[in-house]
C-alpha cells in the first residue's frame, strides 16, 4: 500500500481496536470481503469478547460471500430476519462505493440494535474501477445527520491526523449514547476535518521566511550604497 493509504488504514484499525474490547454481543462486519485488516490480521480477532462474529458480502468483484456469510445488498430492502440482529455493526470504507449511500447508511443502522462503527473517507484519491464505483466523501456533520435520521446518537468521531495522506473519519454511534459515553471518556465529536488543507508545510514556511529575510537584507544593502 502507498503511504497515503497505509497511514490511514493503520490509524483506523487502531481506532477500532480501542472500542472492540468493550463489545460483548453479536458483531457483524458489513461488506467485509475476507475480513482482512490489511496489516496481516482479521477484524474478527479484534473482538475477543464478542458472543458471535459474522460477515456480509454482496457478491461479485471483491464481494464473494464466504461460508457462513450473509449475502446483503446495502441498496436493497433489509431482510426482516436481519433487522436489529446485531449489537455492533462494523463497516470499513464501503459507503463511498455505494451510489445510494443514504439508503446504505440506513441499512447499516437497521442492522444494529445498539451500536455502529463506521470508517469513511473525508478526502481520498478517486479510486473507482470498471468493477466498482467511487461516488462520495463524507463530513462529520453529514454523518451526524445520517445518524439522527436513523435513531442513533454520535458518541465519537475522529479524524486521521496525517498530512500528505488520505483523510479518514471514524464514527461510533449508538441507540444508547449516554451509556457509551460513560465507557468512552476519551471520545471526541470533532466536526471540522481537514483544517490543514491548503496550509503550507513546514519546509515551505521556512523557505518563505528565508526568502523574505534575504529580500530584507538585499534591500538594506542597496539602501546603504
Amino acid at each position: 500500500m502507498s503511504r497515503r493509504s497505509r497511514l490511514v488504514r493503520v490509524w483506523s484499525n487502531d481506532e477500532i481496536r480501542r472500542i472492540a474490547p468493550l463489545i460483548t454481543g453479536a458483531v457483524v462486519n458489513v461488506s467485509a470481503w475476507r475480513d482482512e485488516d490489511k496489516e496481516g490480521g482479521h477484524y474478527r480477532d479484534y473482538f475477543e469478547r464478542a458472543s458471535s462474529y459474522q460477515c456480509t458480502n454482496k457478491g461479485g468483484h471483491r464481494g464473494e460471500a464466504l461460508p457462513n456469510d450473509f449475502v446483503l445488498d446495502l441498496e436493497a430492502p433489509l431482510p426482516s430476519e436481519l433487522h436489529q440482529r446485531f449489537d455492533l455493526v462494523l463497516n470499513h470504507t464501503t459507503l463511498e462505493h455505494v451510489y445510494d449511500a443514504r439508503t446504505a447508511f440506513a441499512t447499516l443502522c437497521a442492522l444494529s440494535r445498539n451500536a455502529l462503527l463506521v470508517v469513511v473517507p473525508f478526502s481520498q484519491a478517486e479510486h473507482g474501477s470498471t468493477d466498482f464505483g467511487d461516488y462520495w466523501r463524507f463530513t462529520a456533520q453529514g454523518l451526524e445527520t445520517l445518524c439522527q435520521e436513523n435513531g442513533l446518537e454520535v458518541v465519537h468521531v475522529a479524524e486521521s491526523p496525517f498530512r500528505r495522506s488520505a483523510i479518514y473519519l471514524v464514527l461510533f454511534a449508538s441507540r444508547h449514547g449516554d451509556a457509551w459515553r460513560a465507557q468512552l471518556p476519551w471520545a471526541t465529536t470533532r466536526g471540522s476535518a481537514g483544517q490543514w488543507i491548503g496550509s503550507p508545510t513546514v519546509p515551505i514556511r521556512l523557505l518563505r521566511k528565508v526568502t523574505r529575510a534575504l529580500a530584507r537584507t538585499k534591500s538594506r544593502i542597496q539602501r546603504s550604497r
